[in-house]
């Protein structure tokens, strides 16, 4: 991949953003803003730091910066996000979960190896199911012209083609399809968005896969309907859930917004499982900064490109 040649100005910006990304005296929030901006340039030094966070002690932080590399789709980040996904002793199972999406996102053929490997292999049931997906994401990429939504994210899977939403509905809550489809079936009445296939989404809530859950509660997050803000409080309040659940619960309630999810935010800043207070953190940070009418980033350009 050729790298673009940078400006003056965007060596002062590239230079400012790095150093707060990498910093690990600073609080999260501002952390993560700074990882935000970074996700929307391209070359060595944005790729690089992001690499560098994925090693960073809190896993909220590198599990997202191993997701921007995913959504920035730069193939120079092949090679550390598989070490990643391979090394099940160095990283936390939210972290290589979002190193498999992520190579799964840059859809590469020759990713299709340690996919399959991990798929085998790897202790934890989130990041094996994530390598399954991934691997049919692959598949896909080879026949279509990327999987891209009018949510402006580059998603684990194409929707399904279908418009039923009570066919949907089966699906997804269908535990003994195949995960992609599952998926497909989710991002289906994603983009439906009536309060039909809202209500079909929140069932799966209860669904046993904690992978299909936290995708649930991020595409929940994206619909921002007020109607979802008390299944998402109850999976969030719920210590037994897997945390890669309850920390989508969060970041879902903080793009809702309302004053009885606002009281759990604040309040669960200090529980005791830190990918869920981090989340928190973080999400009324973002929200403060938009009631203020102010972007959370610091630098917002346009959206990564499907390839």
């Amino acid at each position: 991949m050729e790298e673009p040649v940078p400006t003056a100005t965007s060596f002062v910006t590239e230079g400012f953003l790095v150093k707060q990304l990498l910093n690990p005296s600073l609080p999260i929030p501002q952390r993560f803003r700074a990882l935000f901006s970074l996700r929307n340039l391209r070359g060595r030094g944005p790729r690089e730091a992001l690499i560098s966070a994925t090693r960073d002690s809190s896993n909220l932080l590198a599990h997202e910066a191993a997701f921007a590399l995913g959504q920035m789709q730069d193939r120079e980040a092949i090679s550390a996000l598989k070490y990643i996904l391979e090394n099940t002793e160095l990283y936390h199972p939210i972290v290589r979960h979002e190193a498999a999406e992520a190579l799964g996102a840059i859809g590469q053929a020759d990713c299709a190896t340690v996919l399959s490997k991990t798929l085998k292999e790897d202790p934890a049931q989130e990041v094996k199911e994530t390598c399954s997906l991934a691997l049919r994401r692959i598949e896909q990429a080879q026949s279509a012209n990327g999987i891209g939504s009018r949510f402006l994210t580059i998603d684990p899977a194409m929707p399904a083609n279908i418009t039923s939403v009570a066919e949907l509905r089966k699906m997804l809550l269908d535990e003994n399809l195949a995960m992609y489809d599952r998926y497909a079936a989710l991002f289906a009445l994603r983009n439906d968005g009536g309060m039909e296939a809202i209500r079909a989404i929140i069932s799966a809530l209860q669904c046993q896969s904690a992978l299909l859950k936290h995708e649930v509660a991020y595409v929940l997050g994206q619909l921002q309907n007020k109607e979802t803000t008390t299944a998402l409080m109850e999976t969030l309040k719920d210590v037994n859930e897997h945390p890669m659940v309850r920390h989508e619960a969060a970041e879902a309630l903080g793009a809702i917004a309302d004053n009885e999810s606002l009281a759990l935010l604040r309040h669960l800043q200090d529980d005791l499982e830190p990918i869920v207070a981090q989340s928190c953190e973080v999400a009324l940070s973002m929200l403060e900064f938009e009631q203020n009418g102010r972007s959370f980033e610091y630098l917002y350009l346009e959206t990564p490109k499907v390839f």
